[in-house]
């Protein structure tokens, strides 16, 4: 936890309408606002999106019930937490695109104005809202502008945030919503970006150096974070119908170039070496003249910066120090299942009875580990009523995403496709048939968080027929001692993997998947957890034993090579045997010692159906992997999906589609 003092008193946050809820409590700004008014009151939310990326919250040491998943580009999602939490103080930080990594120009759009717009939709007039907007917005007019001069946005980002500032005047003149929209200047201090300006000058300057830099005359106007979360409870508390839908600068109204802010850090911590100006290109948004004018801020909402420069340098130093700050490495990038995110994927087919209670049971489950997850239901392509069991879940769940595939293309497609769409810190593989219980999940997640990337359920007893259940065991057994891989016997797809391997998976080229063989072959660190698998719940299995002997070829024809060692000492044998047997023939006929020595047709006819049989079954053994080069060689794709459905939000082409997957692996 930051150990420097909050700028904001406890006798001012207390004072605060509650709940509150801080959305986008994941990013810099964010996380400090929680964290300080997380230390005086206990019904404050943090609001993220997607926690696999929330380092920031993993580290912070709070109840996992006050972190809370919000999806704002869904109206359901927004819904169901305000209906839970009902706030009357609303922090909105969420944004996207304010840095050069964050290039999706559509997210942009969608996150900083749709969202703003779905949060609002749920707000009323007794709430107070609270928007961070950005400096951006001045964009080219950039020196020193007042809230009521011309807005001149230089790029999507700030368009999209002066998007949102109308969005807001909008919503206070004809709703009569408490909303304030506070344009922030160059913020910083703990919990920023590691590879931001101040936190690499700041530990550079610890370690008696310097940063790449750009031109000096290069400036900004820097705001202490904690000036920022004061701002915030400020605006909170002084919002009222005489000013609400306004813009107010959030900024110390000092210009400081990048050689007078080199020359108060160097003086802050003593450094006696030169900077090297120009050693650093200068980027898009740099300009020279960048500092508000925070008149207002300090007139309507008593608000004043109150942090010099070399004080909060100093502060920004005392909190790398205390997290161990090194290297441009926070800890929480090395310790993922902080606060995680379980993504469990289901692979339905004729499962829609069985799915509620998956579903419930994993709620449940997840509830008690005090974890939050993600459920992906792949429906492949099942004939019964799943697409109906599934809208509904979605519509009342937005953790929940359901997937359809346009055919039946096998469980391993199905857990692929969920695969390649998850964000977990994990995923767990299950079938929909609920013979994977998911009781034994917390087992699995125990194991992991021991640090096993691969933990995957043991069967040590089925509840069917002996005589089924012995084969059953005797083709692991089998399948163990010709595989040219460890493969651990009684183990199905049940599992849980770890992101990393999940990533491995996903990105293997080859189309005929055995996701346990491969989930062996990719390595890691691995352990089994004994389970008994129960009958299925509803219905009757998909699986008989000409499917069963599908998979059992499947997996040996794919990690085996003995079926073509044994017809190679098959031959070599039945041809010395066949030699022995001709010299014998010669020798019996010429001494004539052995009367009875056959020379008839059935003696021919046998040897020749023998070793015809021989050679047939050599030959499908070469045709089997033959068919699997040409299967391979085709390059299909493993699945085809005609719908993703995420709350209220459904994909249906393949662009909307894979729009989707890219701005989930970018978020």
């Amino acid at each position: 936890m930051n150990q420097s003092a909050p700028n904001l008193l406890p006798s001012d946050s207390t004072r605060l309408k509650g709940p509150i809820v801080v959305f986008g409590a994941s990013g810099f700004i964010g996380a400090n606002l929680f964290e300080q008014l997380f230390r005086v009151r206990k019904d404050v939310y943090a609001l993220t999106h997607d926690a696999t990326k929330a380092w920031r919250l993993k580290l912070l040491d709070v109840p996992a019930e006050n972190i809370v998943h919000c999806d704002i580009l869904s109206n359901t999602s927004v819904q169901d937490v305000f209906g839970k939490i009902k706030p009357k103080t609303i922090f909105n930080l969420a944004a996207y695109g304010a840095y050069s990594k964050q290039k999706n120009v559509s997210l942009t759009y969608e996150t900083n104005v749709l969202g703003t717009v779905n949060i609002l939709e749920n707000c009323t007039p007794d709430m107070v809202y609270i928007h961070a907007g950005s400096s951006s917005e001045y964009g080219f007019n950039c020196t020193a502008p007042k809230e009521t001069d011309r807005v001149e946005p230089n790029s999507h980002y700030a368009v999209s945030k002066v998007s949102a500032a109308y969005t807001l005047e909008y919503y206070a003149k004809i709703h009569q919503l408490n909303t304030l929209n506070l344009r922030l200047y160059s913020i910083y201090g703990g919990w920023e970006e590691p590879d931001r300006l101040i936190p690499r000058l700041v530990e550079e300057n610890r370690k008696g150096q310097l940063p790449p830099l750009v031109s000096p005359d290069i400036s900004r106007d820097f705001v202490y974070v904690d000036d920022c979360i004061n701002a915030f409870v400020q605006a909170a508390l002084n919002v009222n119908p005489d000013i609400r839908g306004r813009s107010y600068n959030i900024a110390t109204g000092k210009k400081t170039t990048m050689r007078e802010l080199v020359d108060v850090a160097r003086q802050t911590f003593g450094l006696t070496q030169e900077p090297v100006w120009g050693s650093m290109t200068n980027r898009n948004w740099d300009l020279s003249d960048w500092y508000g004018d925070p008149t207002a801020a300090e007139a309507d909402l008593g608000w004043k910066a109150t942090t010099s420069l070399s004080d909060g340098l100093r502060q920004t130093a005392d909190w790398q120090i205390a997290h161990q700050y090194e290297s441009r490495v926070i800890p929480a990038f090395q310790t993922p299942t902080l606060n995680p995110v379980i993504s469990p994927i289901i692979a339905c087919y004729k499962d829609a009875q069985a799915i509620p209670y998956m579903y419930e049971r994993l709620v449940k489950t997840f509830n008690e580990l005090k974890v939050r997850y993600e459920i992906i239901f792949v429906n492949d392509n099942s004939p019964d009523n799943t697409d109906d069991v599934l809208n509904e879940i979605c519509a009342k769940d937005p953790n929940v995403i359901a997937i359809k595939h346009s055919r039946n293309f096998g469980s391993q497609a199905a857990f692929l496709s969920g695969m390649e769409i998850s964000t977990g810190d994990a995923v767990v593989l299950m079938d929909g048939d609920l013979q994977d219980p998911p009781e034994v999940i917390p087992k699995f997640f125990e194991k992991w968080q021991q640090g096993f990337d691969v933990v995957y359920g043991v069967r040590v007893q089925r509840e069917m027929p002996a005589h089924v259940h012995f084969f059953y065991k005797q083709f692991y057994r089998l399948f163990k001692r010709t595989a040219y891989i460890n493969i651990p016997v009684d183990a199905g797809d049940f599992s849980i993997i770890d992101r990393k391997v999940v990533r491995e998976l996903v990105n293997l080229p080859e189309t005929e998947q055995f996701l346990r063989g491969l989930r062996a072959w990719v390595g890691f660190k691995q352990t089994g957890v004994d389970y008994v698998r129960p009958e299925r719940m509803f219905g009757v299995s998909t699986n008989n034993w000409t499917k069963n002997i599908w998979w059992a070829k499947k997996a040996i024809f794919s990690f085996s090579f003995a079926p073509l060692e044994l017809m190679t000492y098959a031959g070599f044998v039945l041809t010395g045997l066949s030699m022995l047997g001709i010299i014998w023939q010669i020798v019996a006929r010429l001494l004539n010692f052995d009367p009875n020595t056959p020379y008839g047709l059935s003696t021919v006819i046998i040897l020749v159906t023998f070793f015809g049989g021989i050679n047939l079954l050599g030959i499908s053994f070469l045709g089997e992997y033959i068919s699997k080069i040409f299967e391979e060689t085709k390059k299909r794709p493993k699945f085809i999906r005609t719908m993703v459905r995420k709350g209220d939000r459904i994909y249906k082409t393949a662009a909307e589609i894979g729009t989707m997957i890219e701005q989930r692996k970018s978020k």
